[in-house]
């Protein structure tokens, strides 16, 4: 569904591209087959709609304007090549009436530019950093800085692997496709990684005045449905549509009305979506019933959000089963983000005392030296325990380091609470 249109011209533009910009740059590789150009095309989009809507008003569909605008600007370019020049010549056509190339026939075959942009951006010429990065840029949305502040690396760094990943597909002449056998399968690891990354994003926005970005979880949860549709043998594709149901069913209990986050003790769970997390159990049995070994980093992290949505309240919840399930993903897919959040597990499951040891020893990591989750569970921990003045210093060093404004307001909240 596209957005509505705001009474701001230039309030409407900013919304709407940041929405659409991804399905405008996958119309737009389908003309020229390259990202990068197909992302200058966009950009010259939005100058267009900075140039006429203040003029003219926003139209009844911006989404598809943008996309026209940038497409027409495709057709162009390609007019323009001189082979395609000399073909127009020989056939006597348009390029409006040229049917786009033949794909090889399969019977998985499937027709959505946002799934072939997936998996050319996520192609193996590229290293899992630049696949990431360019992936998060052109479907997420995400700046340069978002994308740095996400993975904790300069930005300088980001910038420099977007514009070399599409440099690269472009001298590889990397087809614009959902590969077929084995290159599908090489691919999908990444794949899911960025869809899941895509999703986190629309689920807690790196940055800006908007904790909640739901356009981008729905583009990512219709890529994973899309995905276990083409690959329903693979036990991890299911495993992450499941984790993405259960968690697009807390969507709305995830916020007040006034747009502020709602933490998930205090959520209203009557608000989350049954039909959602029906269709997570589904596909988490699926998942179970493709395996041939042990659960994947997905498949664990499904079990985990599972166990969420099972328990009818915060104190119902299984804590002593999550802390486990997060030690066999720390063991599967070790990293300092995993233990941080095994150590909430534990400290619900144990108490404030064994957890705050555990993120005492993350402290010293350097990918979390700039990460405000480790102040704001720490924070938390500190308040369990009484030392109050520690846990106001912990939550306002975590609102100093977030870069969304919701939830740096939040934060902030938290430590205004904290008895001095």
């Amino acid at each position: 569904m596209e957005p509505q249109p705001a009474t701001d011209p230039r309030t409407a533009i900013e919304t709407v591209f940041r929405l659409e910009f991804p399905r405008v740059v996958a119309a737009v590789t389908r003309v020229v087959r390259d990202v990068g150009i197909a992302e200058e095309l966009a950009q010259d989009a939005l100058v267009a709609a900075l140039e006429q809507w203040p003029r003219d008003g926003v139209p009844d569909r911006p989404g598809a304007w943008l996309t026209a605008a940038a497409r027409h600007r495709g057709v162009d370019l390609v007019r323009r090549r001189e082979n395609y020049a000399r073909k127009l010549q020989e056939i006597g056509r348009t390029l409006e009436d040229t049917p786009p190339p033949q794909e090889p026939p399969d019977p998985d075959a499937i027709d959505d530019d946002l799934l072939r942009l997936v998996f050319t951006t996520c192609h193996p010429v590229l290293s899992a950093e630049a696949r990431t990065a360019l992936t998060l840029r052109l479907l997420g949305g995400l700046s340069t800085a978002e994308i740095a502040r996400a993975y904790l690396v300069p930005e300088p760094t980001v910038a420099q692997r977007v514009v070399r990943a599409k440099r690269t597909l472009a001298t590889k002449n990397v087809a614009f496709e959902v590969p077929y056998g084995p290159d599908r399968e090489a691919r999908l690891g990444s794949v899911l990684d960025v869809i899941y990354l895509i999703f986190n994003e629309g689920y807690a926005a790196t940055a800006g005045d908007d904790w909640l970005r739901p356009a981008l979880c729905e583009d990512a949860l219709r890529l994973a449905r899309q995905l276990a549709a083409l690959m329903p043998k693979e036990p991890e594709v299911h495993a992450l549509v499941s984790l993405l149901e259960f968690q697009t069913s807390r969507t709305a209990a995830r916020t007040a009305p006034d747009g502020t986050p709602v933490l998930l003790r205090d959520q209203n769970r009557r608000r989350w979506n049954r039909m959602l997390i029906a269709r997570g159990i589904t596909a988490l049995d699926r998942a179970g019933a493709t395996s041939a070994g042990a659960p994947g980093p997905y498949a664990l992290q499904a079990a985990i959000a599972a166990c969420h949505a099972h328990a009818h309240t915060y104190e119902d919840t299984d804590w002593a089963a999550i802390a486990t399930l997060y030690g066999l993903l720390a063991a599967r897919a070790p990293s300092p983000v995993v233990e941080l959040n095994r150590a909430v597990a534990v400290s619900m499951a144990d108490g404030p005392g064994p957890a705050l040891e555990i993120v005492d020893t993350l402290a010293a990591e350097p990918v979390l030296s700039g990460y405000h989750l480790l102040p704001s569970v720490r924070g938390d921990l500190l308040l369990r325990l009484g030392r109050t003045a520690e846990a106001r210093a912990e939550f306002e060093r975590a609102a100093a380091l977030a870069r969304n404004e919701r939830e740096r307001e939040l934060l902030l909240a938290r430590a205004a609470m904290c008895p001095s």
